[in-house]
């Protein structure tokens, strides 16, 4: 089954909720924590790694936290996706090939052309579009 992992799921979650405040105002991981019943922790780490990437702008301080750093427009949910996760892809196989079943295998071309369309699908769509 095809799902996003609860480290995307949180990031899409706290990119939505800073989305909805003034431009510029800081919100921080307990406050979107606590407002969506997730565990600071992980939240903390996830926001911190969306700093990393250059999706948010982190303030240091008492009274600092985060804010979106760049337009969420500018973003496709494929980059994102990797960004956050690594390679997309159905399979192993779609970009690592040590797979020993290769030689034998039937379904690699099928499944290598849902995996680009699914691709695709993504790099057409926004985490602004999704976040809205």
């Amino acid at each position: 089954m095809l799902k996003i992992t609860r480290k995307v799921e949180y990031a899409l979650i706290a990119l939505r909720h800073m989305q909805e405040k003034d431009p510029g105002e800081l919100t921080s991981a307990k406050e979107i924590a606590e407002l969506y019943a997730m565990p600071v922790e992980l939240l903390a780490k996830t926001l911190q790694h969306l700093s990393r990437e250059g999706i948010l702008a982190t303030v240091q301080g008492p009274t600092g936290g985060y804010k979106i750093k760049k337009s969420l427009d500018d973003i496709n949910m494929k980059d994102f996706f990797e960004k956050m996760e690594g390679p997309l892809g159905m399979m192993n196989c779609y970009f690592d090939s040590d797979c020993t079943l290769i030689p034998a295998c039937n379904i690699r071309t099928p499944i290598q052309r849902i995996n680009d369309s699914m691709r695709t699908m993504f790099e057409n769509m926004s985490v602004g579009e999704v976040t809205q």
